[in-house]
């Protein structure tokens, strides 16, 4: 089972990113990224690190999957948090990777991101 705790729901995902996280890890369950506060310091961050380690374990726990990984994209600071806890563990996280792809027209730019591959933190 793949966790995805990004702020880009699965349902929105390229079918090629689909694809591969169903080969790679089976199914996939969303959890809504929280929303982190610009004024938030470490302290906060730290704790709801912790908090969303607690969601993702127990959501692990309740896989019959023994290939599992979390999907962690989203505000810097609590990922790396979020990540350095889980790693203790030893949970795989992984990074999504994208080609980007800039169109720029009367001053606006518009960038499109192509899905590419799953990374290892």
């Amino acid at each position: 089972m793949l966790i995805n705790l990004s702020n880009h729901p699965s349902d929105n995902w390229s079918d090629l990113q689909i694809k591969t996280a169903n080969e790679l890890y089976g199914k996939v369950v969303d959890i809504d990224f929280p929303q982190i506060p610009p004024e938030a310091d470490e302290d906060l961050i730290a704790a709801l690190a912790n908090d969303y380690k607690d969601i993702c374990l127990d959501v692990i726990s309740s896989s019959n999957d023994k290939n599992n990984a979390i999907h962690i994209m989203g505000e810097l600071t609590f990922c790396f948090a979020l990540v350095r806890e889980l790693k203790k563990l030893n949970i795989t996280c992984v990074a999504s990777t994208t080609n980007r792809m800039l169109t720029e027209s009367k001053g606006l730019k518009l960038s499109e991101f192509s899905f590419v591959r799953f990374r290892m933190y």
